[in-house]
């Protein structure tokens, strides 16, 4: 749908776009469900990560091109938005990144932007974790606050805790153990928030670049990916600065 509320450029098609959801069933390797999310203004809307809430049977769906999050009842595929334009889902005006000690700047000369974009769920279903790019705090908010329609939007807000300064962040997860592991991109690190609200580091490396899409193994390491998005030509006056291959890289688990 909109190239204008995506990270990755301006081209799309609003009119003829569309968002969609696969569900499937691992056993059968088959698509048991399509979600379209007709419901969304796809004209603004640029929706990016998800998580699934197994007690509510809901998803949540950060959406940087609304700056909100989409509530997903995935019983009947309506969907909700909820905290938008809010204090802790936009970025932060005139936040520039700085990677690799270059601002993140387009040939254009349009400094990268994204509103409310990693979000992490607690394993117990209890707290919906979630951030902007251009800013450089964590949120969270009790999932059954966001989950009630009853709320106003200034009732909901007022539900929102800001968990801690971490930096600059793209991906996010969390662990059985309560902690959110997150990215620090200009340390080349990856950190996380134990359940005391502490910030710990687990790991800098120099490869570690924009690292994003955590998934946590039961082998007790974490996994993840680097983008390099910030290496892309349009960022570089047209040099390509990614390293090749794309890797997948895994971390030990304190």
């Amino acid at each position: 749908p909109a190239g204008a509320s995506s990270v990755f450029g301006d081209s799309g098609a609003s009119k003829t776009g569309q968002f969609k959801l696969l569900k499937i069933d691992l056993k059968t390797d088959q698509v048991v469900r399509i979600y379209e999310f007709d419901d969304l203004p796809k004209d603004k809307s640029g929706l990016n990560d998800l998580v699934v809430d197994t007690d509510k049977d809901l998803a949540y769906l950060s959406d940087p091109g609304l700056s909100a999050v989409v509530v997903l009842d995935l019983k009947s595929g309506k969907s909700r938005i909820v905290l938008e334009k809010d204090q802790s889902t936009i970025s932060q005006p005139n936040f520039v990144l700085k990677l690799d000690d270059i601002d993140v700047v387009d040939d254009k000369g349009k400094p990268f932007n994204s509103n409310v974009n990693g979000i992490a769920l607690t394993k117990d279903n209890k707290y919906f974790y979630f951030r902007a790019i251009n800013q450089t705090k964590l949120y969270r908010i009790a999932t059954e606050y966001l989950v009630d329609e009853k709320l106003s939007k200034e009732e909901l807000s007022k539900k929102v805790e800001m968990v801690a300064e971490t930096g600059v962040c793209h991906g996010m997860i969390a662990d059985k153990n309560g902690n959110i592991y997150l990215s620090s991109s200009p340390d080349y690190a990856i950190k996380y928030v134990s359940p005391d609200g502490k910030l710990h580091t687990l790991v800098t490396d120099k490869r570690l670049s924009w690292p994003d899409s955590f998934g946590i193994g039961t082998d007790g390491f974490l996994y993840l990916s680097c983008s390099q998005l910030n290496r892309l030509p349009k960022y570089n006056n047209g040099k390509d600065r990614t390293a090749y291959p794309y890797r997948v890289y895994k971390v030990k688990l304190p």
